[in-house]
């Protein structure tokens, strides 16, 4: 473990090789899972207010479903999070040639929005359980990601460096650069 201020963080994000492989995977994350994407409370407002510039890209079942019942649904353990189509799909899921992609990253790369997607999507492989004193950064481990384990092991990216952008996003330049120190020492 590497401890990073208020963090306790995986070795494995030192050890695991990862890069996604959208075109072998097909983009499997958005659509198996026994719930929705992790959300924060303050996106819930963001993409509240965003939903008319995501919709145009969201399809007919996931408009529907957030129509109705709203843009978070809750999780086992009473989180927040994305809403799905039945049991399967996050509502928030696009296709494009055969690849489940997210219709809000997909408003924000075409700049009808300034909010990327929901921060777990934009960490995942990484899980952030937030405990009394600390957060627990961990890999999730899932068989839908052997592609990227197999790329990333090929390219020698370790799942740090993949998610740099992430990480900054959600802990901060001067928090990722700690966390570099520590690995490469």
């Amino acid at each position: 473990m590497i401890v990073i201020d208020n963090t306790i963080v995986s070795d494995d994000l030192r050890d695991v090789h990862f890069v996604c492989n959208p075109q072998k995977c097909k983009g499997n994350c958005c659509v198996y899972g026994d719930a929705g994407a992790p959300l924060e409370t303050e996106e819930i407002s963001i993409i509240e207010d965003c939903l008319d510039d995501i919709k145009p890209f969201m399809t007919a079942q996931g408009l529907d479903v957030v129509m109705k019942n709203g843009v978070f649904d809750y999780d086992a353990d009473g989180n927040f999070v994305t809403p799905l189509i039945g049991d399967k799909d996050c509502a928030f899921i696009c296709f494009e040639d055969g690849i489940a992609r997210c219709a809000i990253e997909k408003a924000f790369n075409e700049g009808k929005i300034t909010f990327q997607k929901p921060v777990s999507c934009h960490l995942y492989p990484v899980r952030i359980q937030k405990c009394k004193d600390y957060d627990a950064v961990n890999y999730h481990r899932w068989a839908v990601c052997e592609m990227a384990l197999v790329k990333g092991r090929r390219l020698g990216v370790p799942l740090y460096e993949f998610l740099k952008e992430p990480l900054i996003r959600y802990y901060g330049k001067p928090w990722y650069e700690k966390l570099k120190r520590r690995i490469e020492q």
